[in-house]
């Protein structure tokens, strides 16, 4: 029995909250603080109407890091579960070392003023970890997070070495509306504008943002989507912790409406992150646009079809060519029923709760700073089941393969469906 911290009233947060709720023998106690408590107030009373929880509210600006570690000595929690933006992970990894309480997020550290996200800032915080005899566990999401997790259990169950790792996203969910998206907006178009990134052969490939296309016939009735090439920050960790692998890739899939209001909005500077002056007023473009669309939380009623998000694995087991896929598929309307959110927050929100589980109950230690990666696989992917994100796993011909050979470098512009 365990009293927890939760910080950040979003999607993400709201699943999250609703899951710890659902194992009281876990989570006897569970807090949850944001900048907003109107938030962390509708998101308590959907856990007392549900399940007869009180969850206890706090008000708090996380990038205070004097008020986090006085909170967090107020509360005393056994774990700190981080679930605001990435741009707050080092100032609450600083509290929580303040107050001696152990960490998880979901998502890596990215400067504001720079859209680049990479874990080499938290890495750093590892011996201060290490001598406060203190754990951070970092990208319990799902990618980060149950992909880096598909990726251990491979190596440790059906492959000897893995040559590459193609981590493949879809999103075959319909809201209805010309250009929304389904986590904030401000973070989801950072992430899509950035150059595209990949690791091969020890060094990292760049390519324009977008610019390389493929396509994958996706199970779950889904069908052939196409996808684009992006950096994702569990390349980085994977490419650290996965003994021998030569290649890393990471896809999503895009509909057309999306990319040409994307192209619109990059044409006339409302995805710029940089201040400008506006009436005397400095603002940033990206921060004005989010106010103008569409909080991801009010997609969730509407939004119907399923994600499937997986691993599609190429390497060797008892000397023999093998490949390999792993996916979960997640349906938005029954995730909606669930914790009243979509997909997309329940995919990441199911997972943290899952690393938060792993840690109070033992089963996941360590002094310092960890990935997820580093972590047994299989009894994380056992509560993944248990908890309302089941996955599959197939054995592929490899004389062939859905997406393209991974020996090939990729080509802007071939291959397009």
């Amino acid at each position: 029995m365990s009293r927890i911290l939760v910080i950040g009233a979003g999607g993400v947060s709201r699943v999250a909250v609703h899951k710890c709720a659902q194992l009281p023998e876990v989570f006897s106690e569970i807090h949850l603080a944001s900048r907003t408590p109107a938030k962390c107030q509708a998101i308590a009373s959907e856990i007392r109407g549900r399940y007869g929880r009180e969850i206890r509210i706090h008000t708090l600006d996380a990038d205070d890091v004097r008020a986090t570690t006085q909170l967090l000595r107020e509360i005393q929690p056994a774990l700190l579960l981080h679930l605001a933006l990435p741009y707050q992970d080092l100032n609450l990894m600083e509290a929580c070392l303040a107050a001696g309480v152990p960490y998880l997020d979901t998502a890596n550290y990215e400067p504001p003023e720079t859209a680049r996200f990479e874990y080499r800032w938290q890495w750093a915080y590892h011996e201060r970890f290490q001598k406060a005899g203190l754990m951070a566990l970092l990208g319990s999401g799902f990618d980060p997070g149950v992909t880096s997790v598909f990726a251990m259990h491979a190596l440790k169950h059906h492959f000897d070495e893995i040559h590459s790792i193609d981590i493949i996203d879809c999103n075959a969910g319909q809201h209805g509306l010309p250009f929304a998206t389904n986590f904030n907006p401000e973070i989801n178009l950072r992430e899509v504008t950035a150059p595209g990134r990949w690791w091969k052969e020890g060094q990292w490939q760049e390519t324009e943002p977008l610019s390389v296309q493929r396509s994958f016939d996706f199970p779950g009735g889904i069908g052939p989507k196409p996808l684009y090439l992006m950096y994702h920050e569990e390349l980085e960790s994977l490419a650290k912790f996965v003994p021998g692998v030569k290649e890393l890739r990471f896809w999503m899939t895009f509909s057309e409406s999306y990319l040409q209001h994307l192209k619109v909005l990059e044409n006339v500077g409302l995805t710029r992150i940089d201040p400008i002056d506006f009436q005397g007023r400095s603002i940033v473009p990206l921060q004005f646009l989010k106010a103008l669309l569409p909080k991801p939380e009010s997609l969730a009623p509407r939004t119907i079809g399923q994600t499937c998000i997986g691993n599609l694995i190429r390497g060797r087991k008892d000397g023999q060519p093998r490949l390999y896929y792993i996916y979960n598929l997640c349906d938005h309307q029954a995730a909606f029923r669930e914790t009243n959110s979509q997909a997309i927050s329940y995919t990441t929100g199911v997972p943290a709760m899952i690393g938060a589980k792993q840690m109070l109950e033992g089963t996941w230690t360590g002094r310092g700073v960890f990935n997820i990666e580093q972590m047994d696989p299989d009894p994380f992917l056992a509560d993944l089941s248990r908890h309302g994100l089941p996955w599959e796993e197939k054995l592929l011909d490899p004389a062939t393969t859905p997406l393209i050979d991974p020996a090939a470098p990729p080509t802007p512009g071939a291959d397009s469906p």
